[in-house]
């Protein structure tokens, strides 16, 4: 068998010792290694410029991206610049309009101020104009022949309308109580005009023709004024509720307008709070025009019961009820003369009525209607 050959060894030196004396040791290196290596150095001489050309291409790539991209946000940018240009052109023009808006809205202001004064003072003029016109109607209205010529004039019922449904409205504005005060304290043009249209209505029904009229060409105006003395809170306008009783009082002395006016349901509800009101005050003299209200409101319920048909159509319990007769009781100790015997007036009224029912066959003839009582020009 033959020896093995001895391995080669390779040196990277073949001097023991440099020139300076430094001792540089040899290194043995297998061939087989150096080969290896040898390889290894040539795959990567080959391998290298692919994989350097393959980044560089990949960075090339990527910089031409970003330089698109840089591209097209300056282009953005300068859109951008373009857009907040026109805005802010837009915005100076915006402004100078808001100026000239708020200059031109500070002059209507100023002419709205200046229209309502005026408009208050129009206002203002119309009511006194009106309230004195009403109250020259209402100091004409005192004379039979007046009411007659407006009646055969034939404005009458469009005079009415508008009364109507200016107590109505007047009568609402009332709910509050300071504004009432003020008007009864002033005297206002405004009170004094409500005041004549009433007036000119109690006139009219003082006459004979005129309460006629009213009481069949007229029903929703004495419905109207019915349900204002109802609304109306106590001792709010005594002055304007004693104009309204006196119109339905006179309006209650012609048989049909009795009979219309009694056939409201809350009628003797209304007349007894009225009394009541005034059972407050029953044994000193009534503050203000009060005592006129309770005087009026006794008036109307005597024509109440001066009538028979009215009388059993109301019920004779209902008018002869304890605690209403009580308070009429109580009225005829009143200090005010005029209440007074009104009062005692009433109180025989319904006594006598109060005999006829425990007489059921009264031997005494039926009374006439009180006459109308003098109307007072305010």
């Amino acid at each position: 068998m033959a020896a093995a050959a001895p391995q080669q060894h390779t040196t990277s030196d073949c001097s023991p010792e440099g020139k300076d004396g430094s001792q540089d040791g040899f290194v043995l290196v297998r061939k087989r290694d150096l080969e290896r290596l040898r390889s290894e150095v040539m795959q990567l001489r080959d391998s290298l410029p692919r994989l350097v050309h393959r980044d560089v291409n990949r960075m090339l790539r990527r910089a031409r991206a970003t330089k698109k991209k840089m591209e097209f946000k300056f282009q953005d940018l300068d859109r951008l610049k373009q857009e907040c240009l026109h805005l802010s052109s837009r915005l100076e023009t915006m402004q100078s309009e808001c100026q000239k808006e708020r200059e031109g809205k500070l002059v209507l202001r100023d002419q709205l101020w200046e229209s309502r004064e005026q408009l208050q003072q129009q206002a203002e003029f119309c009511v006194g104009l009106g309230a004195s016109t009403v109250t020259l109607l209402w100091s004409v209205s005192g004379k039979e022949e007046a009411v007659a010529d407006i009646l055969n004039d034939g404005k009458l019922q469009s005079f009415l309308s508008v009364a109507g449904q200016t107590l109505e409205s007047f009568v609402r504005s009332l709910d509050e109580e300071k504004k009432a005060e003020t008007l009864q304290e002033q005297n206002s043009p405004e009170l004094q005009f409500v005041l004549a249209v009433a007036g000119v209505i109690a006139n009219i029904a003082a006459v004979t023709c005129g309460r006629d009229y009213l009481s069949s060409g007229a029903p929703v105006l004495l419905d109207t004024l019915m349900q204002l003395l109802m609304t109306m809170k106590s001792g709010v306008c005594p002055r304007l509720k004693v104009l309204m009783l006196m119109a339905l009082y006179n309006v209650s002395i012609s048989v049909k307008g009795l009979k219309y006016i009694s056939e409201s349901p809350g009628l003797l509800d209304l007349i007894w709070t009225l009394l009541e009101d005034s059972n407050r005050v029953s044994l000193s003299p009534p503050p203000d025009s009060q005592w006129e209200v309770c005087v009026n409101a006794l008036r109307l319920l005597q024509s109440l019961l001066l009538e028979k048909d009215v009388v059993s159509m109301l019920g004779p319990q209902a008018l002869l009820e304890a605690g209403r007769v009580q308070r009429v009781r109580e009225l005829s100790f009143s200090r005010q003369p005029a209440l007074k015997d009104r009062a005692l007036e009433t109180l025989q009224d319904l006594q006598a009525l109060m005999e006829t029912q425990e007489d059921p066959c009264p031997s005494h003839p039926q009374e006439d209607p009180c006459p109308s009582h003098p109307q007072e020009d305010r």
